[in-house]
């Protein structure tokens, strides 16, 4: 119903604003690259999570949980791509800025790849599923569920691009992009980091 869509919209919304490494690449990358690979990385982001969601309608928590090192393996793989992309920021952060230095088919990709790296997104996907939709969802219903996630990921993150890359906030930015990027590179090596040594 109306209200079941609501309350998993709600409950998405908050996900996606919460401090984590999509929302800090996503923000960095406006920053670095400008509006159009802001929603570019957006859509990345946003098919991954809403496949993530259908992976969690079709039962892919249950099949973790069944066999716990599919799950570590996802974790380690997904841990690994994390510290690369915190290298990468650490080593580029005394680096100018060039106008071609991101291409959107780039900015894509690792949106995408950003949030195939966190496999705790489907057992978060299955939790909120479980309480608010009804248990004998049709094909269909589900599917109507991942666009509807999909759809509010990118208005998201397509708004988000739009309030990051004006002119002010993108120079107060480039002021300070030694430091940013330094902390953006630490905080998201420490979320690799957690992500391996998380027992969940």
């Amino acid at each position: 119903t109306y209200e079941h869509v609501l309350a998993f919209n709600i409950a998405l919304l908050a996900a996606i604003a919460s401090p984590g490494p999509a929302l800090l690449v996503a923000i960095r990358t406006t920053l670095v690259g400008g509006r159009s690979n802001g929603i570019s990385i957006g859509f990345g982001l946003g098919l991954m999570a809403s496949l993530w969601t259908g992976f969690a309608l079709l039962g892919l928590d249950g099949l973790f949980r069944l066999f716990p090192w599919a799950y570590l393996a996802a974790k380690i793989i997904g841990a690994i791509y994390l510290l690369y992309i915190a290298w990468s920021t650490w080593k580029g952060a005394s680096t100018e800025l060039q106008d071609t230095s991101y291409a959107r088919k780039n900015a894509f990709r690792d949106g995408f790849l950003i949030n195939v790296s966190n496999p705790k997104s489907v057992l978060f996907a299955a939790a909120v599923l479980v309480v608010i939709f009804p248990q004998d969802l049709t094909l269909l219903e589900k599917g109507i569920v991942v666009a509807n996630h999909f759809v509010i990921e990118v208005a998201f993150y397509t708004i988000l691009a739009f309030l990051m890359s004006a002119e002010t906030v993108r120079q107060k930015y480039l002021n300070a992009k030694l430091y940013l990027d330094r902390f953006a590179a630490v905080v998201l090596g420490g979320l690799g980091l957690k992500l391996i040594f998380s027992e969940k």
